[in-house]
């Protein structure tokens, strides 16, 4: 390789990767604050209007982005993909954290998300057909184990009531996570989840609207401050980030930086919800982020050589 080639592909490849990586973080850090924003949301709304709610708010902001930038219609062919969007990241996962969260910690339900980049990477692979190597899977899933078993021994390891909701959420966010990277190949990652909230709107209003004549309502300035947070942000915002993330440096490599996810919601029920915080947070995520290191190293994949290189496929901007 000359230097007039390596100063050509290094401009098009780090870059890249280094961008999808703080988009995916970014994506991360949004979601991380997603459970105790719930539970404020809990305090005004009951379960299913705030599930309903939150899904009818992030469709409207998707509405007007989508009419302003005067997008067309997602080509038949990627329906079922955003429907996979709309059932497991805009209508499953927040209906189900939701009816847990009535009952479970935000700390306990942080379980769902430890295991959550293993299963989006094992589906992905299932979709794509791609192999991944044993090194992956190896430190993924000893990611996987440190987050879950961390997050369980905050609540002294006993299984609820919840955990049902959790894992049903789990696997249906999963499938939604992993077509939404998918996508985000080659739709730009905004309209992902801008066109998942906007398939899902009819249901989320019969939802909000059936749920709102039966579940009382004591709106607060706390509750307010949960539904801004969890529609504009958890169902919508946050994705955005994730997916360009996912459509940048890929669905399994994106996906493995959410192990990070449950030790921030940790963190922040220790600071903002009152938990107490034990020796386990700092031990844990050492462990975590070394599972990390090598989950990104080892999904990476090799660069042609020279006058071979196959371009990446990213999404569109915009």
């Amino acid at each position: 390789m000359t230097s007039h080639d390596s100063a050509t592909i290094r401009p098009t490849v780090a870059p890249t990767a280094t961008q999808g990586t703080i988009f995916a973080l970014l994506g991360v850090l949004s979601f991380s604050f997603s459970f105790p924003a719930t539970v404020w949301a809990l305090d005004g709304f009951g379960p299913w209007t705030a599930t309903g709610l939150r899904g009818v708010l992030a469709a409207a902001i998707a509405a007007v982005a989508l009419l302003a930038t005067r997008a067309q219609l997602p080509q038949r062919s990627d329906w079922a993909g955003l429907g996979v969007v709309a059932l497991g990241c805009v209508v499953g996962f927040p209906l189900l954290t939701t009816l847990a969260l009535q009952t479970s910690s935000t700390a306990h339900s942080a379980v769902v998300i430890g295991a959550l980049p293993m299963a989006t990477a094992s589906i992905s692979a299932l979709l794509t057909g791609r192999r991944l190597p044993a090194t992956f899977w190896l430190a993924a899933t000893a990611g996987t184990a440190v987050v879950v078993i961390f997050a369980l021994a905050q609540n002294q390891g006993r299984p609820t009531v919840a955990d049902l909701y959790l894992l049903g959420a789990l696997l249906l966010c999963a499938a939604g996570y992993a077509e939404g990277g998918r996508l985000a190949g080659h739709m730009s990652s905004w309209k992902v989840i801008a066109w998942g909230v906007l398939f899902a709107a009819p249901i989320n209003l019969i939802v909000s609207g059936v749920a709102i004549g039966y579940e009382p309502l004591h709106v607060t300035p706390l509750s307010i401050a949960g539904m801004a947070y969890i529609a504009a942000i958890s169902q919508f915002g946050g994705f955005v980030l994730l997916y360009r993330g996912m459509g940048l440096i890929g669905v399994a490599r994106a996906s493995q930086l959410q192990l990070a996810q449950p030790l921030l919601t940790l963190i922040w029920s220790v600071l903002i919800m009152g938990e107490t915080l034990t020796l386990a947070v700092p031990i844990a995520a050492v462990a975590v982020l070394g599972c990390i290191v090598v989950t990104q190293r080892t999904a990476t994949p090799k660069q042609a050589p020279t006058g071979h290189r196959t371009p990446q496929k990213i999404g569109r901007s915009g």
